[in-house]
């Protein structure tokens, strides 16, 4: 070494790192690593094994079922009211059906017919088509049927045309009567428009 030159440091050696330790430190950063595995496994454990609302309160979700059913019930019992309502609606409406044919005819009116187009139109559930001879006659065969159901305790909904007009029409909401002279009929052709609805009575 010259005068005046500075000395180099010497290289700093590096520790050698012995294989037990290497070996310990490994074991343990396994062992945490185990540790927390078997920590997970627990608290999942715990957490299946938790009791949940159901076991807390056995007879909660019980009760809510047995609303439920009785929800289910009542809905039954109102969808089988309003059937059987249905059916009594049905019933009466043919039953008056049949009351205006016979009225009719106790007026002499003549080519009865009784169709059923309740399949066809939400106007109506029956027809009542008939004649008579004369303007007199389609009076008397309309005010015999309309004075017979007031009678028995049905009014008719609205009444249209008129004896000189050759067709007169009785509303009953369930039941529509048209009570009409043979040129008319035989021009509008009711029994032909409504020739798919079946023809429960007719009395010639």
């Amino acid at each position: 070494m010259t005068e005046g030159s500075v000395p180099k440091a010497a290289p700093r050696r590096r520790r050698a790192v012995k294989p037990e330790i290497v070996a310990e430190t490994a074991g343990a950063d396994t062992a945490r690593a185990e540790t927390g595995a078997e920590s997970k496994e627990r608290a999942e454990s715990s957490a299946s094994s938790a009791p949940t609302s159901a076991d807390r309160t056995p007879g909660l979700p019980a009760r809510r079922r047995r609303a439920s059913a009785g929800i289910d019930v009542a809905g039954d019992a109102s969808e089988g009211q309003a059937s059987e309502k249905e059916r009594d609606q049905a019933k009466a409406a043919l039953e008056l059906a049949h009351r205006i044919v016979e009225l009719a005819a106790d007026r002499k009116a003549a080519d009865i017919v009784l169709l059923s187009v309740a399949e066809m139109t939400t106007l109506t559930d029956y027809f009542v088509i008939c004649s008579g001879g004369s303007e007199r006659q389609l009076g008397a065969i309309a005010d015999g049927i309309v004075e017979g159901t007031k009678a028995e305790g049905t009014r008719p909904i609205g009444r249209e045309g008129a004896a000189n007009a050759h067709w007169l029409l009785i509303d009953y909401g369930s039941v529509i009567v048209h009570v009409m002279a043979w040129p008319e009929r035989d021009f509008y052709a009711l029994e032909k428009l409504w020739s798919e609805a079946p023809l429960l009575l007719r009395v010639q």
